[in-house]
């Protein structure tokens, strides 16, 4: 959600900071701001509504702030509406401290009455802001103590970043439930919400922990616990390079990343070892797997889709029950869970904070915990008792196109290794699927090799009112991921649908034209789903299908048809998800729209 970025060096401050914003305008945002201490011991700040043009315009082209310390900022608003007064950094009242924050504080109104019956007096609407006026409050001489008090009057979620005009050298960050990282350069150092941020200067960083709090300057960076204790890490070297998180020539992020899934499926596989799965930070005894009673999968969004997905294809191959939850529902059903209960949490960044929340929930009931993530050392991943990397890489458009995918991939892994431990399908069944694993990468690489009909589908559908999404058992998980896709990027109202739950009342929205994307791969269910897409057909609908060559027959019922490449169907929705993620985009190149950032959407969505 926002973005933070911080810098001290010998150079200007303001330049790095908008070259990290930048970096970062995939959070998604609707504001922002940067300030930076003078060579008078000054803070200036400047800020915007809106894209990050408008702060560049604003600031000639960083060309009037000066200053080597300073913090930058891109707001997704929860508190107040986006605009000047209510964008970061916030001041203090009297000027000498700078606020930048991503979460949310809890009790800010508690706070703001406290400070406003001592005299103080509040500029915008938001939670922020208390905290610049509590640190004025209570600062008394030493800063890392008035750090302290502060933090401890906070209740919520947050990364901070400070700059108090006493101390022009440095700034101070902190985070809790809320990511941040610190990038050590030479001469120079930086924190920012995420690692692409920096990879124009750095390789090297820190993954702060939970409370902790570092003081940046130019030739040094200090950390300490919430005792203000010194604390040492290690010192974490990413293989990511800054063209990984550039367009490298696609038109958008979200493309690029739709044609690095060949690489990315290859890298998130690479566990499979001859004809056996080798799991890296995984470690289950056969009877430890054979005790489990009961797995739990947990997600937001696309990764609650993928954990639909890994439902059907974990009861297929381990006989085990699974029951899949979104993230944000999970903590408040008050869950039955015991001591031989799996919980699976997915998460791309790792800092999802319903997850996060669900996962340490799960935890405190007493569950083990698995972490499918992508971001290296995230918190998901560091609290999870054992963590699988999908190792995607960066992943900058909103959308997640690579990062579902390698999600799917990962429970695949998962699962098939549980299988194959346990000895609970044939060995042929095994060596099948396993098989159909490693073809995967170039399965997606002959669908995004021949892309053409896909796009003209999108070109003759983009101006649809409504699209309707149908299909049985993982074809319909793989309708869900479709229609998400399609609704964020296109703004065109779409659902999915299991195509048996038709009759019960959805058939009543089918008029004349009306788009109706069939997915038909499971060769089990296919009788059905094509009687399903024939009630629509008679009905006007527009039939689109996408559908297993072994499936030719709905050719004969559909308007039209995409076939995907030949894959065992258990392993075939992420086939299905590659198709469907090229007509949403299509669909939303052809509407001319933002796609990279579409309107209302965070990247990664920090707060509840």
């Amino acid at each position: 959600m926002c973005g933070i970025v911080g810098f001290a060096g010998r150079k200007q401050a303001a330049p790095v900071l908008m070259d990290g914003l930048k970096k970062l305008e995939y959070r998604g945002y609707d504001s922002s701001g940067v300030a930076v201490i003078d060579g008078d011991g000054n803070i200036e700040v400047v800020k915007a509504k809106g894209r990050l043009q408008s702060l560049i315009d604003k600031t000639d082209g960083d060309k009037t702030l000066h200053g080597s310390v300073g913090v930058g900022h891109t707001r997704w608003a929860t508190h107040g509406e986006p605009n000047d007064v209510n964008s970061h950094p916030h001041l203090s009242r009297d000027g000498k401290f700078a606020v930048v924050h991503n979460g949310i504080i809890e009790n800010y109104i508690e706070l703001r009455e406290f400070l406003i019956v001592r005299g103080y007096e509040f500029r915008s609407e938001t939670d922020t802001e208390v905290i610049a006026h509590l640190l004025e409050y209570y600062y008394g001489g030493d800063m890392l103590d008035c750090m302290r008090k502060v933090l401890n009057k906070l209740v919520g979620s947050y990364a901070l970043g400070v700059l108090y005009s006493g101390t022009p050298e440095a700034f101070y960050a902190v985070r809790k439930d809320s990511p941040l990282v610190v990038g050590l350069g030479d001469g120079e150092n930086f924190v920012a919400s995420d690692m692409p941020a920096l990879l124009r200067h750095t390789r090297r960083f820190i993954l702060l922990g939970e409370g902790e709090i570092v003081r940046v300057a130019a030739d040094s960076v200090d950390i300490f616990n919430r005792n203000m204790e010194k604390v040492e890490h290690e010192i974490v070297t990413v293989d990511w390079d800054e063209a990984t998180a550039e367009k490298n020539g696609y038109p958008h992020f979200m493309l690029k990343e739709i044609h690095e899934q060949p690489r990315a499926l290859a890298a998130v596989l690479s566990r499979i070892k001859g004809d056996e799965i080798v799991l890296d930070n995984v470690k289950f005894t056969a009877d430890e797997i054979k005790n489990i009673a009961k797995i739990n999968i947990i997600g937001c969004g696309s990764a609650y889709h993928a954990g639909i997905i890994g439902k059907y294809f974990i009861e297929r191959v381990c006989r085990k029950p699974v029951e899949v939850d979104l993230a944000s529902e999970f903590r408040y059903r008050k869950p039955i869970i015991g001591k031989n209960t799996l919980t699976i949490v997915i998460s791309q960044s790792g800092e999802t904070a319903d997850t996060l929340a669900a996962l340490r929930e799960a935890k405190r009931l007493g569950s083990r915990t698995l972490a499918v993530v992508n971001v290296l050392g995230s918190s998901i991943a560091r609290e999870a008792d054992d963590v699988l990397y999908t190792l995607a890489g960066p992943e900058i458009a909103v959308a997640t196109t690579k990062g579902y995918t390698t999600q799917v991939a990962a429970l695949y892994l998962i699962g098939l290794y549980f299988a194959g431990v346990i000895v609970s399908i044939p060995s042929e069944e095994y060596a099948g699927l396993l098989n159909s694993l490693k073809n995967l990468p170039a399965a997606v690489e002959e669908i995004l090799a021949a892309p053409e009909k896909i796009q003209y589908l999108a070109a003759q559908y983009a101006g649809a009112r409504d699209v309707f999404f149908i299909g049985r058992g993982m074809d319909y998980a793989s309708a869900l991921e479709g229609a998400l896709k399609l609704k964020e990027i296109s703004y065109i109202h779409a659902e999915a649908y299991p195509a048996g739950e038709l009759k019960h009342g959805t058939i009543s929205l089918i008029e004349k034209g009306s788009p109706v994307i069939t997915v038909a791969v499971d060769p089990d269910l296919f009788e059905k789903t094509l009687s399903n897409a024939v009630e629509v057909a008679t009905r006007g609908a527009s039939v689109i299908a996408v559908a297993a060559k072994t499936n030719a027959r709905i050719e004969q019922k559909a308007d039209h048809t995409v076939f995907i490449p030949e894959c065992s169907p258990l392993i075939a929705p992420v086939l299905t998800a590659v198709v469907l993620q090229l007509f949403g985009y299509y669909v939303a190149a052809a509407k001319g729209l933002d796609i990279d950032k579409p309107r209302n959407l965070a990247k990664s969505v920090t707060v509840e």
